[in-house]
């Protein structure tokens, strides 16, 4: 069995090739859109999910200085970025260890650019923050992860849950 340890390494990457650097990242959140429901059969009230809808997200790029990448980042259209990860896995098994290759692609618009603070030796804390209205992981060569907010898709491990949805649409 491959148990998954740690990331070792990651960078940052625009429209699939423009290497931005390394920075922190802070990935999305997903919380779904949901109604409550009560009524005749139904003891109490239970918070219903929408599958496949989802509350606004957004991912932070934090920055060691103000760099050239974090004010193109301000630009106000859509920028797709890539993270490429490696992982540390351990096969149990053998008691190797492997690195497992990991892509998150996001798509999103600015929404703040955080230029930080200046200090002597110290990094700035300049910061990125994009509106994500699509991601997309892909870990060891598999689709684990797909949510497309502006096409209706929502794919977990091969499934796509909103493909009814759309076909109900007439899309």
């Amino acid at each position: 069995m491959k148990i998954p340890e740690k990331v070792t390494q990651y960078s940052v990457y625009r429209n699939g090739s423009e290497f931005l650097g390394t920075a922190d990242i802070e990935l999305p959140s997903f919380e779904s859109l949901t109604e409550t429901i009560k009524g005749a059969g139904i003891a109490g009230e239970i918070d219903s999910p929408t599958i496949g809808h989802f509350g606004a997200s957004s991912v932070t790029i934090n920055w060691r200085t103000i760099d050239p990448a974090a004010i193109s980042l301000l630009e106000p259209k859509q920028h797709a970025l890539d993270f490429r990860v490696a992982s540390q896995a351990l096969e149990s098994a053998t008691g190797q260890y492997s690195i497992v290759p990991t892509k998150i692609s996001v798509r999103g618009m600015p929404k703040t650019l955080a230029l930080g603070s200046l200090e002597a030796n110290a990094t700035t804390g300049t910061s990125n923050e994009l509106e994500v209205s699509y991601i997309k992981i892909v870990a060891d060569g598999k689709t684990i992860l797909e949510l497309d907010k502006y096409n209706s898709i929502f794919i977990v491990n091969g499934v796509d849950y909103l493909a009814a949805e759309r076909a109900a649409l007439g899309k």
